[in-house]
């Protein structure tokens, strides 16, 4: 179902999600070689609740942990285990929180030290293609031009568009409505309207889109063996445009990286 949001619970949503990103922020300077995905978590869940918010995936759907922890060939929903992060690794990690009874949920692939140039290139052109995607959400567009937007890109870059898993609508609860899929045609399905705020999150294969799941009942793979990167923002439409809830801003500072790649999806100035 889609539940329009009124500019108040825009805001409130704004709070969620950069619990969220301030938790990522957190963990941008922890990322390194000979942590464990488990470390990581426990440090997650014990700062979104220092926030006055929980965690929003700990127990939901039954998930044991509060970080959806996913390396290299994992796609999505790996869950954090004791095994040390590797130099030249990648990981995804995917948070959620709820506060004041709105979810916040994104996500940002990190590279452990130096990572392959190749590998490299994979996390850049899925961020870029999340932006292009959030281009196209504005009032009167559909989920269509911004699922063609993320897939034309990045399969013209010869990556794989992962089809079983979308983005969605987002507020008070985790997965609302629209489904946001990472390819499609143009000019099809909803149409967007004033208020709908979803989280729109490219996962790209480095080769084949096919996947397979783990018998644990969550972890993602790319069928490959090949790394999967996964970028994910929540994104509302204020005044016909989108606007991003959530930021990278808080991982860019702690790694010392400089960037304008928010500037167009804010009309209200982000105060770090």
């Amino acid at each position: 179902m889609i539940k329009l949001k009124t500019p108040e619970e825009i805001e409130l949503m704004r709070e969620s999600a950069l619990v969220v990103s301030k938790t990522l922020g957190m963990l941008a300077s922890e990322i390194k070689p000979g942590v464990t995905a488990l470390y990581l978590d426990k440090l997650a869940e014990d700062f979104i609740r220092e926030q006055g918010a929980e965690p929003g995936f700990l127990g939901m759907y039954d998930f044991p942990n509060t970080l959806n922890m996913s390396p290299n060939a994992q796609v999505v929903h790996g869950i954090p285990n004791a095994e040390p992060l590797k130099e030249g690794d990648i990981i995804s990690v995917d948070c959620g929180a709820l506060k004041n009874g709105y979810y916040g949920d994104h996500a940002y692939t990190f590279p452990v030290g130096e990572v392959a140039p190749e590998t490299a290139k994979l996390l850049k052109v899925t961020k870029e293609s999340l932006y292009l995607g959030i281009e196209q959400f504005k009032t009167g567009n559909r989920v269509g031009d911004v699922a063609f937007a993320v897939q034309n890109y990045c399969e013209n870059h010869g990556y794989g568009v992962v089809r079983e898993l979308v983005g969605h609508g987002l507020g008070k609860s985790l997965h609302e409505g629209p489904e946001m899929p990472n390819y499609g045609k143009r000019g099809r399905g909803k149409q967007f309207k004033e208020g709908l705020v979803v989280a729109i999150e490219p996962m790209i294969n480095m080769g084949t889109r096919r996947i397979k799941q783990l018998k644990d009942g969550w972890t993602i793979l790319t069928a490959d063996g090949q790394p999967s990167a996964h970028f994910e923002h929540n994104v509302a439409i204020v005044n016909g445009k989108p606007e991003l809830l959530s930021t990278y801003q808080y991982i860019y500072k702690a790694l010392g990286i400089e960037s304008d790649e928010e500037d167009n999806f804010r009309q209200t100035k982000l105060a770090l």
